[in-house]
């Protein structure tokens, strides 16, 4: 198997994905640790975050093989390059740059494009993307998810935006990849106050909840 592939295969059990938008770069590294406590070991740890590509070569550096350290929100080349060489495991944008496939799948690296429309996932998965993220999904749902995988199930989607712990079993069973959590999981609160019991103990929700869907869609 090799590192594309093993990556691909960690990110989609239990498919959870923190999207970490921290409030600065040394918080990074306590969260990632309080997500792993609580089974989710996929971290999109977003550009919007300060000197987020330092946070990255330290949280990656840390937590080696125990979890997956991505990047999200890249919008250029030049980023994607330097969140890789700072050992990003996966690429994630929310929008649609097939550019950036050739430089993550050079790295060996999975990488999500983003995309709103049935045409733009479908132009997004013939570039060669891995996963199409769907963003935004609030107001969406699992509906949308299902309706758009109806003609084209080939897909690999994972929905950002929206999903919480009540909702999370539903765009599974809508034939979901994984999923994008942000706020719902890593709050502002929590990252205010530094309370990573809490965040552990959201992390081991939403992982039960996918876990639970998971046994009950494959038996």
């Amino acid at each position: 198997m090799s590192a594309e592939s093993e990556i691909v295969s960690r990110l989609i059990n239990p498919g959870i994905i923190a999207v970490v938008r921290a409030q600065k770069a040394e918080q990074v590294l306590p969260l990632s640790e309080a997500l792993l406590a609580g089974g989710v070991i996929a971290i999109e740890v977003t550009m919007t975050t300060p000197n987020a590509i330092e946070a990255i070569r330290e949280a990656r550096r840390k937590i080696g093989d125990r979890g997956l350290i991505g990047v999200g929100t890249v919008l250029d080349a030049d980023t994607c390059q330097a969140a890789l060489a700072a050992g990003a495991e996966f690429v994630v944008t929310p929008i649609c740059r097939p550019e950036f496939v050739r430089i993550a799948h050079a790295a060996e690296r999975p990488v999500m494009l983003g995309a709103y429309t049935p045409t733009e996932a479908q132009f997004a998965h013939e570039a060669g993307a891995d996963f199409i993220k769907i963003f935004p999904t609030d107001g969406l749902g699992p509906g949308y998810i299902r309706a758009l995988r109806a003609p084209l199930p080939h897909l690999r989607i994972v929905p950002t935006g929206g999903v919480d712990v009540h909702n999370v079993a539903d765009f599974f069973k809508a034939g979901c990849a994984a999923v994008g959590v942000g706020s719902s999981l890593v709050s502002a609160k929590i990252l205010q106050e530094a309370n990573w019991a809490e965040l552990t103990r959201r992390a081991t929700e939403f992982v039960n909840a996918a876990r639970r869907d998971f046994t009950d869609v494959h038996g």
